[in-house]
This record gives C-alpha cells, structure tokens and sequence, in this order.
C-alpha cells in the first residue's frame, strides 16, 4: 500500500513525491501487465520513424557530401557559347581550380567506312576535379581510375561503341578531319548526366586536338562548361559572383539541376518510407488510445482509494504524469535502438544500390523519433488521465457517484 504525504504537503505536493509515486505506480502496473500494450504500441511506432529517419539522413548527408564528385566539381557554369575568359581568371583569383569541357553530338568512323552518332567530350587537363573517371584496357577487362585525360592524339571510348563500329583498343577512330587512337575504355564518368546528348556511346578526347577535327565551326551546337572546385567559401564567393553576372544561355549547376534523376530517386524514397512509417505511427495511436482507456477503466477504483486517503487531485495529476512520462521515455529510448538495427537491416538488404561509404548516424533522427513517441502519448493518453483525475472519493461507497463524460 502506498503512503502520501502528511496533510500539510499534501497541499503542496512536491514534484519529488509525485516521482516517487509514479515510479512505484509504474513497476507494480507493469508487473501487473497494464501498460504493456501501451509500450508496444510506442515502440513501433518510433521504430518506424527512427528506421526511415536514420536512413534518410545517412543516405541525404553521403549525397551532400559526394555532389561533387557527381557533377565532376563543386561548382560547373553550363552556357551554349564560349565561357568568358573573365570567368576563368575570377576563379583563379579567389584561389579555385578551374578545368573546362566541350561537349556536343558527332559522328565516328570506324572499319569499312562504318559509322555511328558519338557523344563527343573535350577535356583539359585536371578534369575531372572532383571524383574519379575510370578506364580499363580493354572491354571488360578491371579498371581502375584514370591518370590525367587522354593522351595527345589518342580518345577514350565506351565499350558500345566499340561494338557498333567493330574496332579494337589501339585501332584509329576518324573524327571529323582527325584520325585518333582508341586507347582506353571508359567504364565509369562522375558527372555523365541523362542527358539526351549523353545517350549516344561517348568519345573522349584531349581538348587540345579538338581544332585538329575541324568539328567546331559557326553554328555548331556545342555545350561548353567550366568547372571550378575549391574551399566552400571561395566557392559559394564565386558563386555568387557568377549570378551576377551570368548572360543568356548560361547556368549554374547544382545537384537538383546537373543530376537531378539522383535527387529525384532519393526523394521518391523517402516519402515510400515516410508513408509506411506515418501508418504505423496511426495504428500505434489507435492502440495508444484502446490502452490509455483500459488504464482508465481499471484504475478508477485505485485512484478513488487514494482521494480518501487525503491524495488530493493535484498529486494524482502528476503522479500519472510521472508515470506515463517513465514509461514514454523508456518506450521511445527502446524504439529509438529497434529503429537504429532496422535501418542498419535496410543499409544490408541496400547493399548493392548504395555504393558509397554512408557517414556516421546523427542524433537527429532519435530526437525525431522521441518527440514523435512523446506527442503520441500526449495526445492519446492525455484525455484519458485527465479523466482519471476527477475520480470522486465516493466511487468507493457509490459506483454511480463517478460520472465521467469524455470532452
């Protein structure tokens, strides 16, 4: 049987005494099976928000984080003329490396006069300046990534195209005047858009032997970019720079603009997992608010017990307060470790769709969950403690004395 503070502090009831009680509550009423449902029901639920939680902030940071490295810069100015050559020496000033291609749809010959749309690329040297371009020796052969662009008088090539013109590495591949060495196969190029230019098989070459093709000429439909990569805060300078001075034709690209079928996947996602999640956290407030009313029914009894033992309503109130708060708190902590193990389950079955290092968890998406958890209980607990409150000492006498009428 509990005992309650002498009369003159049960006028003030403490905060101290309140715990206690309500830590005393909770152990006998879990022994006793009462709030297991309750706690159940909570842990799924922010199981369910921390698992998508976790997730999505790993996978969103390691995107953040490798955008680079998927526009081949930290910043690449897009535009359809030549890029001012203000433009390259403002980089340079503000400490930033600066690399340029040329891109645009050609045709390459092959043996016996064979022929084939190529996506041609131009690039200098340093390109590219984020990320890591791969080739290997042959078709299917292991690659490795790329040192520098390719050599003078020599072009990179997909397999596919390779295929289609029926050439081998170290055969000559005409393009437009010249005459170019196949020397390598492009297995993998960081900042290969989707494009309707990139679905053509790609030729890269040296942007030095670009005048030697004779390919750019007026009229020409040629994509030209310029690729700057340094410390976030000269870049964001630049960048801002940039927008103040860009022209028609010329834009700055970012990772929602130079990939966004990247964003657009993850985005898709998310919110897959954020419904499955938002309908567990719905059927946990059903069963939230079916336990808080089974608490209802089978404490009226007890806490009229306690009003005429001389427990006035404002310790009942926190007392209940106290023990719905231990239990909400020890729920969302273990939901909290069940929803870390389920999205470390999900990184393991997305094993071989995620092919980056992920970063470390933050504790964001655990203060997400805990705050879910917490306001599920507050909000379909709450009325039924509310009510519990107003239990008449005269239940104990009188059964029909307790008039409780929902609000």
């Amino acid at each position: 049987m509990m005992d309650f503070p002498d009369a003159a502090r049960a006028r003030r009831p403490g905060l101290r005494a309140a715990l206690r009680l309500g830590a005393a509550m909770s152990v006998r009423d879990w022994r006793a099976g009462e709030l297991r449902l309750l706690a159940l029901a909570l842990v799924l639920a922010v199981a369910a928000v921390t698992s998508v939680g976790f997730l999505a902030d790993r996978v969103g940071r390691a995107l953040e984080r490798d955008a680079g490295q998927m526009l081949g810069a930290d910043l690449v100015l897009d535009a359809d003329e030549p890029i001012p050559a203000a433009f390259l020496e403002e980089a340079r000033a503000r400490g930033l490396e600066v690399s340029r291609t040329w891109q645009f749809p050609s045709m390459a010959g092959g043996a016996g006069g064979s022929a084939q749309l190529a996506s041609v690329k131009a690039v200098e040297p340093g390109y590219p300046l984020r990320g890591a371009l791969r080739v290997a020796s042959a078709p299917f052969a292991p690659d490795e990534p790329a040192r520098g662009v390719p050599p003078k008088g020599t072009v990179w090539v997909d397999a596919q195209l390779l295929a289609l013109l029926g050439l081998q590495v170290g055969d000559a591949l005409a393009l437009g005047d010249a005459s170019l060495r196949v020397d390598r196969i492009i297995t993998y190029e960081p900042d290969r858009g989707m494009q309707f230019v990139n679905v053509a098989p790609r030729v890269m070459l040296r942007a030095s032997d670009l005048p030697a093709t004779g390919l750019i000429a007026p009229g020409s439909r040629i994509g030209y970019a310029l690729l700057a990569a340094g410390e976030p805060r000269a870049v964001a300078g630049y960048e801002t720079w940039l927008r103040e001075r860009l022209g028609r034709g010329q834009k700055i690209a970012t990772l929602e603009s130079g990939r966004p079928e990247v964003r657009r996947t993850l985005d898709r996602a998310q919110r897959f997992l954020a419904l499955v999640a938002l309908l567990a956290v719905l059927i946990s407030a059903v069963a939230v608010a079916l336990a808080a009313g089974r608490y209802l029914d089978r404490h009226r009894d007890g806490v009229a017990v306690m009003r005429c033992l001389g427990a006035p309503q404002a310790l009942v109130s926190r007392m209940l307060a106290a023990e719905f708060a231990l239990v909400g708190l020890a729920a969302c902590g273990a939901g909290c470790l069940l929803g870390y193990g389920a999205h470390q389950a999900l990184v393991l079955a997305l094993g071989s769709l995620i092919d980056t290092a992920l970063p470390p968890p933050s504790a964001v998406p655990a203060a997400q969950g805990l705050l879910t958890g917490m306001l599920l209980l507050l909000g379909f607990a709450l009325p039924s403690l509310a009510r519990l409150r107003h239990v008449p000492p005269a239940r104990v006498l009188r059964r029909e004395a307790d008039a409780l009428g929902a609000r």
